[in-house]
């Protein structure tokens, strides 16, 4: 495909995987590697997305807790070694991106640490599905989805106008929109459709067997 052709930019947590288990599992590790009990009814769904840095800072805050880096160390230590093979694709993922793939090119572009994302690709099979897999790096530049977004569009010379962000959460929408991009949201995610609405999402995708035709319609030049 040349440069010119559409590309379509893909969260992963709440829209490709169903994350929470293993984030959940992680996180209750960190806090009690810090010395925190948990609650047994800890529900974490409406904190999943931003970078686990952000995630982090709101749990121990809970405490009273300053120690974020020593939080998010732990939190990866954890995740890298179990957390993130307890994540399950969610039915008809697999059939949306094969479609996609014949179409446009497929760019991951998360705020979990991009090698914990290639593994995740890698283990559930997805991995040969995509032109590019970004993610949060250690320097910490494009870990929230403006700045990332910005580097995969700067990386692959990108056109947005021929580019959809799709992702479950506000950051998603207004990650694309700092950059001139359109965003669908998601409704399977841990984002409520309140908030993707609030955030201005072009479109929203009810049921992922919807997911292809919606993205594919809007990198069309035909849609613009």
């Amino acid at each position: 495909m040349s440069y010119a052709s559409p590309a379509i930019l893909l969260d992963l947590d709440g829209t490709l995987i169903a994350s929470e288990p293993g984030i959940l599992s992680s996180c209750r590790a960190a806090l009690r590697s810090l010395g925190h009990d948990t609650d047994p009814a800890m529900d974490i769904r409406s904190i999943i997305g931003p970078p686990i840095e952000d995630v982090m800072r709101y749990l121990l805050g809970q405490f009273g807790d300053d120690r974020v880096t020593e939080g998010v160390d732990a939190y990866r230590q954890d995740y890298g070694a179990r957390g993130l093979l307890l994540s399950e694709v969610y039915d008809g993922i697999p059939e949306a991106l094969s479609k996609m793939k014949k179409e446009a090119r497929l760019f991951l572009a998360t705020s979990k640490r991009e090698t914990f994302a290639r593994r995740i690709l890698e283990d559930k099979g997805l991995d040969s599905l995509f032109t590019g897999v970004y993610g949060s790096t250690p320097a910490g530049d494009i870990d929230h989805k403006p700045e990332l977004i910005a580097h995969i569009v700067n990386q692959n010379g990108l056109n947005v106008d021929r580019c959809v962000m799709i992702g479950d959460r506000k950051y998603d929408v207004t990650g694309a929109h700092a950059n001139g991009m359109r965003a669908a949201g998601v409704l399977w995610g841990y984002g409520a459709q309140a908030e993707l609405e609030s955030a201005g999402a072009d479109r929203l995708v009810a049921e992922t067997a919807e997911l292809a035709d919606v993205a594919l319609g809007m990198v069309s030049p035909a849609e613009r």
